[in-house]
């Protein structure tokens, strides 16, 4: 009898033991990235991204720094450097650089944490955390959280948020439109927790300097490649397009009339003959593959050695933003 006894408590207990070593529930993961997000100091991670537009592809790479309270540095390269564009937060504000042309916008922002952002980890764990109905599925040694997001633009309705079990960093995201087919794909490829950082990591003035030799030592000439919007915007029609010929730089003016009407100005990018900062009321806003800069009617962006100016007074800012993603047809002139 009292090796029953014995035996049925011994049960009891595995079944206790069985039990604790379960996988977590949902609300368990979210209650632990609560607890990792209080405890964060910094990050240092690269992700590679992956971004679709119909039949193209496009890789880039990012590498993000991030210090408690609020330093951020994010740097942007398709894999020559003479194209490095960054975007740096400090106690001095928000700046967008693009070194290749001795370019600095200051900006007084709400950056990052005004929007969702693909490749910040604080952000994607909001995310998760706001989103009361969000998918989750444990496989693979991840945790894999499906939400909603809060993009600028509506294309990017959905993501799918994979997470490591043990370390609970990003190791992919995939941002998704409405229907869900996958817009961009990031992999991160490696992701430090609480590095040590130098004083020069998110000074302004050092970054430009550092990424202007960069640019110079591996620069090439860039040609005059006209690019145009592949979205087809209900309400605009291309009226007319043009280059223009004078004895400044190259330029080329595309014309769409109707309800959504508007004007996109394309010239070879030129180098500012100043490093000063040009002070700004405008928005920093994140074109995927550069940083653009956003006011109520219009967009300014560079690319690929182009400098892109988009101006309407029809459109709306996620509309101005979702034509400049998709200026990537190239015009045969």
């Amino acid at each position: 009898m009292k090796k029953l006894i014995f035996v049925f408590i011994l049960g009891i207990l595995l079944v206790g033991i069985l039990a604790g070593c379960g996988q977590k529930s949902q609300a368990d993961v979210v209650k632990d990235l609560g607890k990792k997000m209080d405890s964060l100091q910094g990050y240092h991670t690269v992700a590679e991204m992956t971004f679709k537009n119909g039949e193209q592809k496009k890789v880039y790479e990012a590498e993000i720094w991030y210090q408690k309270p609020d330093n951020y540095k994010v740097v942007l390269n398709d894999g020559k450097k003479e194209n490095t564009q960054m975007i740096i937060k400090n106690k001095d504000g928000v700046f967008v650089l693009t070194p290749s042309q001795n370019k600095k916008y200051h900006f007084q922002s709400e950056w990052p944490n005004n929007r969702s952002q693909y490749y910040l980890y604080q952000s994607l764990v909001k995310d998760i955390q706001k989103d009361a109905n969000a998918a989750f599925e444990a496989k693979d040694k991840s945790y894999v959280f499906t939400t909603k997001t809060n993009y600028q633009t509506q294309l990017l309705a959905n993501q799918s948020i994979t997470l490591d079990q043990k370390s609970l960093t990003p190791k992919n995201v995939k941002v998704m439109d409405k229907d869900m087919n996958v817009m961009i794909d990031i992999t991160f490829k490696s992701f430090k927790v609480n590095p040590s950082f130098d004083n020069s990591t998110f000074d302004v003035d050092k970054n430009m300097a550092t990424a202007k030799l960069d640019a110079q030592t591996s620069a090439t000439p860039q040609p005059f490649t006209v690019m145009k919007p592949t979205m087809n915007l209900d309400g605009a029609k291309l009226s007319y397009s043009q280059e223009v010929t004078n004895s400044g730089p190259q330029k080329f003016i595309m014309k769409y009339t109707g309800d959504k009407g508007y004007t996109l100005i394309e010239t070879q990018s030129q180098v500012s003959p100043t490093s000063e900062a040009i002070e700004t009321t405008a928005q920093p806003v994140d074109l995927e593959e550069s940083f653009g800069v956003m006011t109520d009617h219009s967009l300014s962006w560079s690319k690929d050695g182009m400098d892109f100016y988009l101006v309407s007074d029809n459109l709306t800012q996620s509309e101005m933003q979702e034509i400049a993603e998709s200026v990537s047809g190239q015009v045969t002139k």
